[in-house]
């Protein structure tokens, strides 16, 4: 599968990048979710093949009115009583139907088009304007193949900003997907920021501790710290998905850093990700604890007043 593309780190050169702490704080913590799958589909029918001892409870996704995929309201519970909000990034991507028959006989084609969502559906329409009423950031999931096509990701964009009724400040790609030309290709569309810089496999500070500058001028890139599936399994061994949680937000405290976590929120269901809507409230209240300053990109992009 596609990431970061060999090249991608050459274009932001030396350094560590900016550490803009806002007054009164010890580091930053960005809150990030990608909305990739809302809704449960071909995958119950894959996990009921796969998971034998929770079978019936996948097939039982199959049934009307169930969808353990839709977590908005549980991930928006832990944030509004924590007090802090957060970004969800939107996909416009192809649906299977409409790719080449070539994908329709593929595990990947499945994978990356199966079971995908309209930003023209009703109750997506109703969660974005939830989200912008509610003080969330709504940003843009530039699909997978957008990373490489201006065109593609300009009119995903304008998809993303007709269901908001405003402009979006910044998102990720889709499979953390860069090459060197992307963030070229989100300036220009006037995107503010990219938080794809990262790794679905590793957790850590391997591109700084900072905010990086790839043009020295105001777009910048908020690299990605930790995604929740690069962490230790929390279900099945919650004490070491903490400790790593943990040595996280201390490594950002101690060195003034800029963490930015994706938490997809499908993995807030507890029957189909055990562990990780807890390890979530943990990470965020220890980051409260420690004196973190912590919210979405955008807000932090204007409080840190990067744009001056």
């Amino acid at each position: 599968m596609s990431g970061n593309e060999p090249g991608v780190a050459d274009v932001l050169g030396d350094g560590d990048g900016e550490r803009p702490i806002p007054d009164g704080h010890e580091f930053a913590l960005l809150l990030t979710h990608d909305v990739d799958r809302p809704y449960k589909t071909y995958q119950s029918l894959f996990y009921a093949l796969t998971q034998p001892e929770k079978r019936r409870y996948h097939l039982s996704s199959l049934l009307p009115g169930v969808n353990p995929y839709w977590q908005f309201e549980n991930a928006m519970a832990v944030e509004r009583d924590l007090g802090v909000r957060s970004a969800f990034y939107f996909l416009d991507e192809q649906p299977l139907r409409e790719r080449p028959v070539r994908d329709w006989l593929s595990m990947d084609g499945w994978r990356l088009y199966g079971g995908r969502y309209s930003l023209s559906d009703p109750r997506i329409r109703d969660l974005i304007a939830a989200l912008d009423d509610g003080g969330w950031e709504v940003g843009l999931h530039g699909s997978y193949e957008s990373y490489r096509d201006r065109d593609r990701l300009r009119d995903e964009q304008a998809t993303v900003e007709a269901a908001l009724g405003s402009e979006v400040t910044g998102g990720r790609q889709h499979y953390l997907n860069l090459a060197p030309e992307t963030w070229r290709h989100q300036r220009a569309l006037g995107l503010r920021y990219d938080a794809s810089l990262g790794s679905s496999d590793d957790y850590g500070f391997d591109h700084g501790y900072g905010v990086r500058r790839p043009f020295d001028d105001d777009f910048a890139v908020f690299p990605l710290t930790a995604m929740e599936q690069a962490l230790p399994d929390p279900g099945r061994d919650y004490d070491a998905a903490w400790a790593a949680c943990e040595d996280l937000l201390e490594e950002a405290r101690d060195n003034d850093a800029v963490a930015t976590v994706l938490w997809h929120p499908r993995h807030f269901s507890h029957r189909d990700f055990p562990g990780y809507l807890r390890l979530y409230r943990a990470l965020v209240e220890r980051a409260l604890d420690l004196g973190a300053w912590v919210g979405p990109p955008g807000e932090f992009y204007e409080t840190a007043e990067l744009g001056e």
